[in-house]
């Protein structure tokens, strides 16, 4: 009698947990989406553009995101902060091989692997972060808005993707021409 209570018990309770359990699937609607990329020099000069997605997807259980993929068009890279041939020049170099080869590479890919761990409002996610066909773990941080939207933070180390110009990790005396490693990304994201 103690088994057959405690299997319905267990059953019940597993039904109950499974019916309230809510799983959702988004799709990034591209043309509303951005990404806005920071790169900054050693004397605190920061270049400041814009990216956009090919496709996207989140994968929802409960309001939190179990996974996802992002395909970023590389071939939108844009420079924001200067204008003219200075900008034409810069968005040049950036698509080349000295930066991130974009005619060899027209696409970059961030695949979340692990579910989000939560702190307050800010889902922090974990993934595999493809540039270059070079794949590295990453993390990042996300907050989901009331209305199909979401704001994510995301920083990675251009040296990990053989992204070389003017970068300590690969040259010295550099001087005040280095260029720091880290790329920093706020991503506003609006749903389907």
């Amino acid at each position: 009698m103690k088994i057959t209570f405690k299997c319905i018990i267990t059953i019940t309770l597993t039904l109950t947990s499974i019916a309230f359990s809510y799983s959702q699937s988004l799709t990034a609607n591209q043309t509303q989406c951005l990404i806005r990329w920071y790169g900054e020099e050693l004397t605190g000069k920061t270049h400041f553009g814009n990216l956009s997605f090919k496709e996207g997807q989140i994968e929802l259980q409960d309001g939190l995101i179990i996974g996802g993929t992002f395909v970023v068009n590389m071939t939108s890279l844009s420079v924001e902060d200067l204008s003219g041939g200075a900008k034409a020049r810069l968005e040049g170099h950036l698509r080349s091989d000295d930066f991130f080869s974009v005619d060899k590479y027209p696409e970059a890919t961030l695949k979340i692997t692990q579910k989000a761990k939560v702190e307050g409002d800010v889902q922090k996610l974990y993934g595999e972060l493809t540039i270059k066909g070079i794949k590295h773990p990453v993390d990042f941080t996300i907050i989901l808005g009331d209305k199909k939207t979401a704001i994510a933070n995301l920083t990675f180390d251009r040296s990990k993707y053989n992204v070389r110009f003017r970068s300590g990790s690969f040259f010295e005396n550099l001087g005040d021409k280095l260029i720091l490693d880290d790329i920093r990304m706020e991503v506003s994201l609006q749903w389907n």
